[in-house]
């Protein structure tokens, strides 16, 4: 993520640039196998990535995002908690799943989770892609938890003390004045952290996940996996991650500036 802020800190002409080298590179290494031949190749299977392949990354992500915002809510506002218990274990969760490698984070939710479940003798299959939305929406609660935890602190005590003050309780405070106030000041990293998550679902294709990266491999092996299709292939993936990440980039560091706090 921290080369696509990079670039969209860049002027357009430079991101044209980036974006004329795809194809450039791939002329170059298809030019002695044919490189019309490349690109007829994935002109025909355009559609299937686009619309079978990326999409599904993006409502991988959609579904990850939603489910590890909500979680990372909780978990943040149990960071700040009164109870101890609570406060710890809140705390030892985010730790866990935000220090620990995403992949291996799916590989051990594919194993854990069943692959059907019954309740009351019905029969309910659990899908790889349902395992991969669950397995990235853990490390992405763990650091929702902490946008949370962060914004909440970020808010001066003196505004604590003046609701108390006005005799409202501490429930009252955080929901009607501190949380209000703590919203903007999320959506940035939130913005952030869902780029950086749109950008890890090719991990998924290793628990065998239908998306973009998972198809272009067989759509190469459908071409006789011939090497000069590595290039175009991949390379339009590529362009396919950059084209939905940098502007969100973009609004993202827009945002930061907008919600900057002012010294």
């Amino acid at each position: 993520m921290f080369l696509v802020r990079w670039l969209a800190g860049m002027p357009p002409q430079f991101i044209l640039l980036l974006l004329l080298a795809w194809p450039t590179m791939a002329f170059a290494q298809t030019a002695s196998y044919g490189m019309g031949d490349a690109f007829a190749a994935l002109w025909r299977w355009i559609p299937f990535l686009t619309f079978q392949g990326f999409v599904f990354n993006v409502v991988i992500s959609v579904f990850s995002m939603l489910i590890g915002t909500v979680a990372g809510a909780a978990l943040g506002l149990g960071q700040i908690s009164r109870n101890n218990w609570l406060r710890r274990l809140s705390w030892g969760v985010t730790q866990l799943f935000r220090n620990a490698p995403w992949l291996v984070i799916l590989f051990i939710v594919l194993l854990a989770f069943p692959f059907e479940f019954e309740i009351f003798g019905v029969v309910i299959p659990v899908p790889a892609w349902m395992k991969a939305v669950i397995g990235l929406s853990l490390p992405i609660m763990a650091n929702i938890s902490e946008i949370v935890r962060g914004a909440v602190m970020s808010v001066p005590s003196a505004q604590w003390e003046a609701a108390e003050s006005l005799s409202f309780t501490r429930t009252q405070t955080l929901w009607q004045i501190i949380l209000p106030q703590c919203f903007k000041r999320m959506i940035p990293p939130w913005m952030n952290w869902y780029a950086i998550l749109t950008m890890a679902t090719p991990l998924c294709s290793m628990l065998g996940v239908g998306e973009i990266i998972t198809f272009s491999r067989q759509a190469m092996e459908a071409e006789n996996n011939r090497p000069e299709l590595l290039v175009p292939f991949f390379g339009y993936a590529l362009v396919l991650f950059f084209a939905y990440c940098y502007p969100i980039a973009r609004i993202t560091i827009a945002l930061e500036k907008r919600y900057a706090v002012k010294l």
